[in-house]
């Protein structure tokens, strides 16, 4: 399990680089897609250390806000990100026309490394 945990927190740490990389590229629909799935890689890392997965986002997102968020194991402010997130992922996939500007790219960023890290943290406190 250790080693699934350990890939998806990589994989995160990846997709935070990659976000970073097309913001300054001045891709912004493609950051905040990347931002979003930092977040996601690192909540499936969490689900991980209860053998927990799902096939679709959204219940995968209802058991982190569930479990994690409303125990209070993360704070609240979290839920809004992820939240956030994945809605402007969607727009921004999905959505003929969706502008993503430089500031909603850089707020998706900030909000993603900010969150994988409060993850990571996590993570190593869990393990003592």
């Amino acid at each position: 399990m250790d080693n699934l945990i350990s890939y998806r927190l990589a994989s995160a740490n990846e997709k935070l680089r990659s976000a970073k990389l097309l913001l300054a590229a001045g891709q912004y629909k493609d950051s905040v897609g990347r931002s979003y799935y930092a977040i996601f890689s690192a909540i499936r890392a969490v689900l991980a250390t209860r053998q927990i997965d799902f096939s679709k986002h959204a219940g995968v997102i209802a058991y982190f806000q569930k479990e994690f968020i409303k125990t209070g194991i993360f704070d609240k402010k979290y839920s809004k990100y992820l939240q956030q997130a994945f809605q402007i992922r969607n727009s921004s996939d999905y959505d003929d026309f969706f502008i993503v500007s430089r500031q909603d790219a850089e707020e998706q960023y900030k909000s993603a490394a900010e969150l994988v890290a409060v993850i990571e943290e996590y993570m190593k406190e869990s393990k003592q």
